[in-house]
C-alpha cells in the first residue's frame, strides 16, 4: 500500500482535548468503551515474564486495543503515512474512535470521508462498541493483523473508486475469469456475487472466495472482498438458482416463519455458520418485504408474513442468528416489495401504495432488523409511483431522500441485478450502474454476465475521471464499502 504523501484539509474533530494521553491512558479510556471483546492476546515473545502474566490478566479490550495502539505508536514517527483513525463500522451504529499517531490523541473520522483506517480502526482491532460476545447479534469485525495499515481514498484512483462500487458475477465454468481476476488484482472490484452455476456447493464456493481473497489481499486495496449470495431459503427457481445446494436454509421464509422467532433465529444461525464456511461474508438476505394476498413473495414463499410487526420481528431474528457467525445480513427490497405482482427477475413492477401507506407498514418493517445489525439494505427494482416514476435503484429520491434522509440509514446501499429485465428497456447494464451510482446507491449488482461489470466499471471511471459523478460522493459512497469490507471476518 503506497502511503500517503498528500496532507488534505483536515476536518477532524479532536475528542480528547487534554495533552496526548499516554498508552497506559488510552488503554484505561478503550477498555471502558469497548466492553465484552473476545478477542485473545497476540502472541508475543517473553509472553512467561511478569509482564506477560499481568497482562494476561487485563481485560480482552484492553489487550487487543494494547496491541493496536503499540502498532500504531511504533508506525507513528513515519510521517509520510499521516494520521490513522477509524472510520466507524457500517449500519445505523456510531462511528468507532481512531487514533491519531502523530499527536497520539483520540480523534473521529466520522466526518472525514478521506481516510479509513484498516489496522488501528477499532472495527478491525476490537469488535464493534461491545459486538464479540457469542450470544451478541451484531456481526463481529475482523480481528486479523493482516490489514494494511491505511487506505487514504484521496489517493484511490478513479478505477479503484469505481471499483468499489460494483458487484460482479460470473457463470461460466472457468470461476473467475481473467477480467474479473485483473480487475481485482488492481484493486478495482469490491465485490462478487455466487451463483448455483458457478459454486452450487459450500466447498466449491470456499475454493473460489479463497482465490479471490487471495487476489485481492496483494492487490493496492489490500481489504478482504465482499462475497455474497443470495441464500434465503426455500427450493423455489427465484432462490433454487441463486443459493448453495447444501447449504441450509432449506425451508422457505413462510416455512419458517410458522416456526416463530425461535426457529427463524436457528435458521439465521445455521445459515451464517454454513456461509461462514463457504467464505461468504455477506447474505443479501432476509427478506424484510410485508406479504400481501397473491402476491409475488407471498406466492413464492419468500415472506416472513403479512404484517410489518410479524416481519420485522422475525426479520430481526434472522439477522441475530446469522450475525453470530459474522456474515453481514441485507434487509430488501426497500421501500417494499410486499405487494409487487411480478417479480422483477421477469418483468416490470409497480406498486401504486401510497407513500404513506410505505412508510407506514412497508418502511417500518425494516427498522427491527437494522436494529439487530443488518448492515446492508438492497433497493427493489420495482417502480413507487407514489415516490418517483423512476424505479427504485435509479431514484435519488428513493436512495437517498427516502432511505438515507429520512429513514435515516447510514449503511450500505445495494442495487438489485441491474440486469434483471424489469430494467432491460431503462439501458445498457453500463448505464444503470452509472444511473445508480447518480442516484446514491453504494453498490450495483450486475448478475446475469462478468463482461457487464467490466464494462460497467470502466464507464463508472470515465464518471468519475471527467467530474460528471463528484468524486466526493464516489469517496463518501466507497468509504461506507470499505468499511463493511474492513469490519467483516475473510
Amino acid at each position: 500500500m503506497t502511503p500517503m504523501t498528500t496532507a488534505r484539509p483536515t476536518i477532524v474533530r479532536t475528542i480528547e482535548p487534554p495533552p496526548p494521553p499516554t498508552l497506559e491512558a488510552w488503554l484505561a479510556l478503550s477498555a471502558g468503551r469497548f466492553r465484552g471483546v473476545s478477542s485473545p492476546e497476540p502472541a508475543t515473545p517473553g509472553a512467561a515474564s511478569a509482564t506477560g502474566a499481568s497482562r494476561s490478566r487485563e481485560a480482552p479490550a484492553t489487550v487487543v486495543a494494547r496491541a493496536a495502539v503499540r502498532r500504531c505508536m511504533e508506525g507513528g514517527s513515519d510521517r509520510r503515512r499521516g494520521r490513522e483513525g477509524a472510520a466507524g463500522p457500517p449500519g445505523s451504529r456510531p462511528a468507532a474512535p481512531g487514533l491519531d499517531c502523530e499527536t497520539g490523541r483520540m480523534v473521529d473520522l466520522a466526518r472525514r470521508p478521506s481516510q479509513i483506517a484498516c489496522l488501528v480502526a477499532l472495527t478491525v482491532a476490537v469488535p464493534a462498541c461491545g459486538a464479540g460476545r457469542d450470544d451478541d447479534p451484531r456481526p463481529r469485525a475482523q480481528t486479523t493483523a493482516a490489514a494494511p495499515r491505511a487506505l487514504n481514498l484521496a489517493s484511490l484512483t478513479p478505477g479503484q473508486l469505481a471499483g468499489q462500487r460494483l458487484v460482479a458475477t460470473f457463470r461460466d465454468t472457468q470461476v473467475p475469469g481473467p477480467a474479473i481476476r485483473r480487475l481485482i488484482r488492481r484493486g478495482e472490484l469490491g465485490a462478487v456475487i455466487l451463483f448455483t452455476s458457478s459454486a452450487p456447493t459450500v466447498a466449491r464456493a470456499r475454493r473460489i472466495s479463497d482465490e479471490l481473497q487471495a487476489l485481492a489481499r496483494r492487490s493496492p486495496v489490500p481489504v478482504p472482498l465482499l462475497v455474497t449470495i443470495d441464500q434465503e431459503g426455500g427450493d423455489g427457481r427465484t432462490t433454487g438458482a441463486k443459493r448453495l445446494n447444501d447449504a441450509p436454509p432449506y425451508r422457505s421464509a413462510q416455512q419458517q416463519a410458522a416456526g416463530g422467532v425461535a426457529t427463524v433465529r436457528a435458521s439465521g444461525v445455521s445459515a451464517g455458520r454454513a456461509l461462514r464456511r463457504a467464505g461468504v461474508n455477506v447474505n443479501l438476505a432476509p427478506v424484510a418485504d410485508v406479504g400481501r394476498p397473491r402476491a409475488a413473495l407471498t406466492n413464492e414463499g419468500r415472506s416472513y408474513g403479512s404484517s410489518a410487526a410479524t416481519v420485522g420481528r422475525l426479520t430481526a431474528a434472522f439477522v441475530q442468528g446469522q450475525g453470530r457467525s459474522g456474515v453481514a445480513s441485507t434487509l430488501k427490497h426497500f421501500p417494499g416489495f410486499g405487494a409487487a405482482a411480478v417479480n422483477t427477475d421477469f418483468g416490470v413492477a409497480r406498486i401504486g401504495l401510497s407513500a404513506a401507506t410505505l412508510r407506514r407498514v412497508d418502511e417500518a418493517a425494516f427498522r427491527p432488523g437494522l436494529r439487530a445489525g443488518a448492515q446492508l439494505v438492497m433497493l427493489s427494482n420495482a417502480i413507487y409511483p407514489a415516490l418517483d416514476p423512476l424505479p427504485a435503484p435509479l431514484s435519488r429520491r428513493i436512495a437517498v431522500g427516502e432511505l438515507r434522509e429520512r429513514f435515516g440509514f447510514r449503511g450500505v446501499s445495494i442495487t438489485d441485478d441491474l440486469e434483471a429485465d424489469a430494467l432491460r428497456s431503462r439501458g445498457t447494464p453500463a448505464q444503470l450502474a452509472v444511473r445508480a451510482a447518480r442516484a446514491g446507491v453504494d453498490l450495483a449488482i450486475l448478475g446475469r454476465r462478468a463482461q457487464s461489470a467490466v464494462d460497467a466499471h470502466a464507464a463508472l471511471t470515465r464518471e468519475i475521471a471527467t467530474g460528471r459523478l463528484p468524486r466526493a460522493e464516489a469517496e463518501a459512497s466507497a468509504q461506507r464499502v470499505l468499511a463493511l469490507r474492513t469490519g467483516l471476518r475473510r
